[in-house]
Formats: C-alpha cells, structure tokens, sequence
C-alpha cells in the first residue's frame, strides 16, 4: 500500500520540479542544447554531472519522465540507469531508432534553486538503396531509364557507374538515349550520407545488335594437304554461322570437310584437299535482328591471299546507288 503513495509523492516533487524549472525561465538565461549524434542502431549515454548540493534530480524527454533518482518511469525497456552518484546521473538509451531523436533534459534541485541541462539527441541512419531496376534486355538504339532510390539521415547521395567504361551520373535517375552496343554492361548504384559504408547494387545492361563479321581468315594449300576458312563474327544474342559455296550449303560430312561453330566465331576444315575444293566460299552470320554475310577463299599456293572482311552490300543499298547513277547520266 505503500508503493502508490510513493509514486504519488514522486510525481509531485517531479511536477514541483518542473514547475521552478519553468519559472526560473523567465529570469534565467539557459545555455542552449548540446547536439549529441548518434547512429542508428548505437547506443546513446546521456549524463548530467551534478554535486552534493543536489537534492533530486530527473532525466526528462520532452516532458515525459524518463527517471528521477533511482525510480524509472519509462515503459521503454532500452531506457536505464547507468550512473546515479554524487557528481553524475546517466541513463543509457540502447539500440536508438529515428523515434528517439529529439530534447532532453536533466532537471536537477539544489538547495536555493533548481537547474536544467540539456542535449539535442540526432539520430542518423545509413544511406540504404531500397528500390532499383532489374536488370533489362533491349535492341540497340533504344532508350533506357534506370531508377535507383535511397533512403537515409541526412539525405543521401546517388551516383549511378558503369563499370566497364567508368562513366558516372549523378541522382537518382539515369537516362540513355539510343543506347548502343558500346554502353551494354553493368551499371552500379552507389548511395552515401557519410554515416556508414556506402550501400551498393548493380543491373546488367544487355544490348541486342545484328551480326557484323569481324574478321575473315582465307586459306592456301596444294592438293592432300589440310586447310581452314575462318570466319569471326560479333553479335547478341549470339550469330548462328553457315557455310556456302555456290550457293550451296554446306555441313559437316559432305565432300571431306567439317564446320566447327563457336560462340563468335566458326571454321571450315579441309583434312584432305582436292581440287574440288579451290574457290569461292561464303561465310553467313545471322540472329533474330539480321544477318551479316562474307567471302572467303581457298586457293593454290602461289596466288595472292586477302585476309582483310569482305562487306557484303544489301540488295536494297545497290538499288539505290544504281538509281541514283542512272539519274545522274540522264541529266549530263
């Protein structure tokens, strides 16, 4: 029976307490607030350093009493007493979250009258990327948004990268108009507040493009002996190669040769060759978005060899010069 009318008799001096502390506002300059900064997550020490002179003292949030003496009045479990002694009385806030940022203050009575501390508690939380883009596939000349947010205390920084070429761009959105094969690739969000580490994602840019043959590699060898036609080739998704000769296709079996395909590049082996073999072969590269085709040649020895891509030109690009030449003779 005597626990309540305890309680009742402290939060009457507590109330006493801070009644004097708002009267003596009136005629006492305070100094302000210190700011005590902490992170989200840490833990905050808030100590008020008194002297025997003091007869109660109390640790205040706003104006919700946290503790008077050795008695606690929070309900907050991660609120408790650290040092209550002659000279200081801290309490411990553990695990601080955003909601705990904000005024305290530590009321203390003396014998002629009472006094205030008071710290400013700011709270700051780690930058942190919280939505971002998938990584996209897309055709070459389109045009692409990326989108990264980041949250944290204080606001924080975006920065997108790409890691192949170390481009940057700052802010959240990144923009690329007409992108080409060039700009395929991962890119890296980066977001910092200077709090913690910076927080990182990456997307993967695949760009789709049709096949253009990079290299061509001819060949020459007499009759019994082994040859290869080598044709390169770079595209995404990835070119499927075929062979002619003539016009007609080619496959692995027919006439003593063999077509080996790799992922960009393809070769035509000869074990044996015969004079059947001599002349003109054509190398087709194609995807979903085109094709690209070339010549190569296998010849005797003694003739001259061109390794340099021969650029097939479309039937529609030589109507077109053809047009314009004729057009051109009609009005000399």
């Amino acid at each position: 029976m005597n626990v309540p009318l305890q309680r009742v008799n402290l939060a009457s001096v507590v109330i006493l307490m801070l009644t004097q502390v708002l009267l003596v506002h009136f005629t006492e300059i305070t100094s302000p607030a210190d700011n005590y900064t902490v992170s989200q997550g840490d833990n905050a020490t808030l100590s008020c350093f008194i002297d025997e002179n003091v007869t109660r003292v109390a640790w205040l949030n706003r104006s919700n009493i946290l503790y008077t003496g050795k008695d606690k009045w929070s309900i907050d479990r991660r609120v408790q007493l650290l040092t209550n002694t002659k000279s200081e009385f801290s309490i411990i806030i553990t695990k601080v979250d955003v909601a705990d940022e904000g005024l305290y203050t530590c009321s203390y009575q003396t014998h002629d009258r009472p006094h205030t501390s008071q710290v400013y508690l700011i709270v700051q939380v780690p930058a942190q990327i919280v939505n971002i883009s998938s990584s996209i596939i897309v055709n070459e000349g389109s045009n692409v948004n990326l989108m990264c947010l980041a949250v944290g205390k204080p606001e924080p920084t975006v920065t997108w990268r790409q890691l192949k070429e170390g481009f940057s761009s700052e802010g959240e959105l990144l923009e690329i108009t007409e992108i080409n094969r060039q700009q395929a690739g991962e890119y890296e969000c980066i977001t910092s507040n200077g709090v913690s580490t910076p927080d990182s994602k990456k997307v993967l840019i695949t760009v789709n493009y049709p096949p253009s043959i990079t290299d061509v590699k001819n060949a020459q060898s007499s009759v019994g002996k082994s040859a290869v036609l080598r044709c390169e080739a770079s595209a995404v998704p990835p070119a499927e190669f075929e062979w002619y000769k003539e016009d007609k296709r080619l496959f692995t079996g027919m006439e003593g040769i063999k077509i080996q395909n790799e992922r960009t590049w393809s070769v035509l082996l000869f074990s044996n060759v015969t004079s059947r073999h001599y002349g003109n072969y054509t190398c087709l590269a194609s995807n979903r978005l085109g094709s690209f085709n070339t010549s190569l040649r296998l010849l005797k020895p003694g003739f001259a060899l061109n390794h340099g891509v021969t650029h097939t030109l479309s039937p529609l690009l030589l109507g077109f010069f053809c047009s314009t030449f004729v057009f051109f003779l009609r009005t000399v």
